[in-house]
This record gives C-alpha cells, sequence and structure tokens, in this order.
C-alpha cells in the first residue's frame, strides 16, 4: 500500500471535497498519508485531521517562510508539547527558503537550529524545506547533530553530491510530483543513485501534481503516478518500488 509522506490536506484548496480527495486517495491504494502543520494557522488543522482519520498522521513544525511570525518561547513549548501525541511523528517542515523573501535569513537560521535542537531533545526525525539553500541547510544540519534523529528531505531538489552529504547524516530523500516532469534530469539523476532502502515517496499537495497532472491541484492519489516513475528509473516493479518506499516511510516515522 502506498504512503504520502507529505501533504497539506488542511490547506483552503481541499475546502470544497476534502472528503472527495481523501476517498479517491484511498480507492488508489493510498494506505497512510502523514500531513504536515507548519505555522500557527496549519498546526491546529493538521492534528484535527490526525485524529479524524486513523491513516492520517501528523508532523508539526515552523516553516521558514514563517520564521518571522514565530515565539521561540511559546511555540516552542507548544510543539513540544504535540510531540507528546499519539499521531505525531516528525518535527517539520522546518529549514531554510531563500527563495521567498518573507523572512530574514538569519530569523530562518535561528528557527531552524532550534527547532532541530528541540528534536534532538524528544527524539523525532524532522522533515526538511530546502529551497535554494543547500549549502547552509547541509552545514546547519551537521553543526546541530543532526544526525542523531535523521528525518527526510522533502521534495528533494538538490544535487547528487548534497544528497549524498544528506544520507550520510542520516536523512532519507524524498521525491515528489517534479521527479515525474519530462525536463526533470537532476531528479532522476539523483533517484537512479539513492539506495533502494532510503528512497521515500509523496505528494507535497496541493502543490507540485505530477505529470499529467502538472499545474493543476495536486492530491495524494497521484502518490501513484510517482511511483510508477520511481519504479521505472530503478528498473523495478511498481509493487517492488511501493513495498520499499512504504516499509522506508514505516522504519522512519515509526508509523503503524
Amino acid at each position: 500500500m502506498l504512503i504520502d509522506t507529505h501533504a497539506h490536506l488542511d490547506s483552503n484548496k481541499f475546502d470544497e471535497d476534502r472528503e472527495d480527495v481523501i476517498r479517491r486517495a484511498r480507492e488508489a491504494g493510498v494506505d497512510t498519508i502523514v500531513n504536515i502543520g507548519f505555522n500557527r494557522e496549519t498546526i491546529p488543522t493538521t492534528i484535527e485531521l490526525a485524529e479524524r482519520y486513523p491513516f492520517i498522521y501528523a508532523a508539526v513544525g515552523w516553516h521558514p517562510t514563517d520564521a518571522i511570525d514565530m515565539n521561540l518561547e511559546t511555540d516552542l513549548a507548544w510543539i513540544e508539547e504535540l510531540c507528546d501525541h499519539p499521531k505525531v511523528v516528525a518535527i517539520g517542515e522546518i529549514g531554510l527558503d531563500y527563495y521567498w523573501d518573507t523572512s530574514p535569513k538569519e530569523t530562518q537560521h535561528v528557527v531552524f537550529r532550534e527547532q532541530i535542537r528541540l528534536a534532538r531533545k524528544v527524539r523525532k526525525p524532522i522533515v526538511i524545506h530546502n529551497r535554494d539553500a543547500h549549502e547552509d541547510i547541509v552545514r546547519i544540519l551537521r553543526e546541530e547533530k543532526a544526525e542523531e534523529v535523521g528525518g527526510i528531505m522533502h521534495c528533494f531538489s538538490g544535487s547528487w553530491e548534497t544528497a549524498k552529504m544528506c544520507l550520510d547524516m542520516n536523512f532519507d530523500i524524498s521525491f515528489g510530483g517534479p521527479v515525474t516532469f519530462k525536463n526533470a534530469r537532476v531528479p532522476k539523476e539523483v533517484l537512479a543513485k539513492v539506495p533502494m532502502d532510503r528512497i521515500l515517496i509523496e505528494t507535497d499537495c496541493p502543490y507540485l501534481a505530477p505529470h499529467p497532472h502538472r499545474g493543476k491541484r495536486n492530491e495524494p492519489a497521484y502518490v501513484s503516478l510517482v511511483a510508477e516513475t520511481a519504479a521505472e528509473i530503478k528498473g523495478i516493479s511498481v509493487e517492488e518500488l511501493v513495498n520499499l518506499t512504504s516499509r522506508n516511510a514505516k522504519s522512519r516515522l515509526s508509523l503503524r
């Protein structure tokens, strides 16, 4: 059964048909969905989804684009408290985003470091958001000893050299819709080299819909299209790819 390791089902883009979207995911063979709460608004809605559906789990953290809005004392304490919730499996998505100019780099660095330290304290894996910040992401992960908890490089977009450094730091590499794009040479090359036991798949829905839905709203059912492309690149059957990525996700996130 498929596992979508990164979704945003609480997005307002699903307000009109969320139940139908979830039903289609189940019909497509999606057994488990990890929904991501990444700021003051989406953390409660993510927890609500996880409590409502037995097959939906939660990750909670503070997104780098919202770093400027984070109260380090109260919001970190809130995240730490939520880490005791039985459906919370990771801290994330956290990291750095140098594309959107919404939070100063220095603020992003502080928020990122504090959440890595919290993850080490509560022994939870972390889900990394990285946009145009490969060098600083790797450096901070090393400096903060993130390998002690490891985690997931969400919707990985970097080079094989960056991927290898992340693998060496106890991070799995997750691929989403972009790996299915016809011009996605680098993600395909990276996927071909990542060891079988370190690959995860995701949608990041409602964003980054895979081919042939590129440019439209993404949804968890489409993780099957990512699986098909990954299987082709790896030269194995789709069933084998689904089984191994599900096993990887269960191991990394302690999913039941």
